[in-house]
């Protein structure tokens, strides 16, 4: 008998060990995907503090912080822009989804 030795799916509690917030620094739509092609699902205010859980690759997107195309999820089906959020850094923060 063999055992499954492949790695589990991260789940959001495994990710919630791992995720770090952060300042939105402009008013900016959540999209379901990452991605401008993706649904607006919400709206996060300038100010507000989110909780990045993951980080992965999108569309390519202008914003306060400089040109990016790294996504944030702050929530399942959730992700902003990296453009909008003040992580101090122009690379990944936070593990890819």
């Amino acid at each position: 008998m063999s055992e499954n030795l492949t790695a589990p799916e991260p789940t959001e509690a495994v990710e919630a060990t791992t995720a770090r917030t952060y300042a939105v620094c402009a008013d900016v739509n959540v999209r379901s995907g990452p991605g401008t092609s993706y649904s607006v699902v919400g709206r996060v205010r300038g100010g507000t503090m989110v909780t990045i859980y993951c980080q992965r690759p999108g569309t390519t997107v202008t914003g306060p912080t400089g040109t990016s195309n790294i996504w944030d999820r702050i929530g399942s089906g959730r992700y902003i822009s990296d453009t909008y959020v003040r992580t101090g850094s122009d690379g990944y923060v936070a593990p890819r989804c």
